[in-house]
C-alpha cells in the first residue's frame, strides 16, 4: 500500500483547524504551504434566503483556506489578513458540492498574496470539478510575531500536515 502524501487525507480533523470552517460544513481535505482544498455541501446553513451559497460564506472559506496557507509558509509565524476581494461569477444552489483550493501566488517577507478558486462540483461527471462559481484574492501580513502565550497556534496544521 502506498503512503499517503503529508496533508492529504479524508481523516482531516476540519474542527481542529478552523471551527468556523467546520461549522457551515466545509471539510479540508489537502493541507500544505502551497495548496489548500476541501469540499463544501451546499446545505441551509450555508444558503441565503434564495436558496444558493451565501457570497459571505465564499469569503469565508477563501481567507480561512489563505490564512492557513500563509501560516504554513511562513513557518508557523503570525499572519493577518489586510484585503479580501472575491468576484462571484454563478451560483451554487441548495444540495451542490463546492470544491475550494488556495494556492499562493506571492510570498514575501512581509506580504503574501494567495488565490482562491471556488466550483461547483458536476455530480454527472463522478464528482469532478464544474463551473467555477467565484475567484478570490487574499492579501495577509506575514512574519508577525507570535504571542507566548500562542505558540501552539500552528499545531493542529502541523498534524494535519504530517500526518
Amino acid at each position: 500500500m502506498a503512503a499517503a502524501k503529508p496533508g492529504s487525507s479524508s481523516d482531516i480533523d476540519t474542527a481542529e483547524l478552523d471551527r468556523v470552517l467546520h461549522a457551515v460544513g466545509f471539510q479540508i481535505e489537502t493541507v500544505s504551504p502551497a495548496l489548500l482544498a476541501g469540499r463544501l455541501p451546499v446545505t441551509e446553513r450555508c444558503c441565503q434566503p434564495f436558496k444558493v451559497l451565501h457570497g459571505g460564506v465564499s469569503a469565508l472559506v477563501s481567507e480561512a483556506l489563505a490564512s492557513m496557507g500563509a501560516h504554513m509558509a511562513s513557518g508557523y509565524r503570525r499572519v493577518a489578513g489586510v484585503h479580501l476581494s472575491i468576484n462571484h461569477f454563478r451560483s451554487a444552489a441548495l444540495g451542490d458540492v463546492v470544491l475550494a483550493r488556495a494556492v499562493p501566488v506571492h510570498l514575501g517577507r512581509s506580504t503574501q498574496v494567495w488565490e482562491v478558486k471556488l466550483w461547483k462540483m458536476d455530480p454527472s461527471a463522478e464528482m469532478k470539478k464544474g463551473p467555477q462559481i467565484a475567484e478570490a484574492k487574499v492579501t495577509l501580513l506575514c512574519n508577525l510575531p507570535v504571542p507566548d502565550n500562542l505558540h501552539h497556534a500552528g499545531d493542529a496544521l502541523k498534524k494535519s500536515y504530517y500526518s
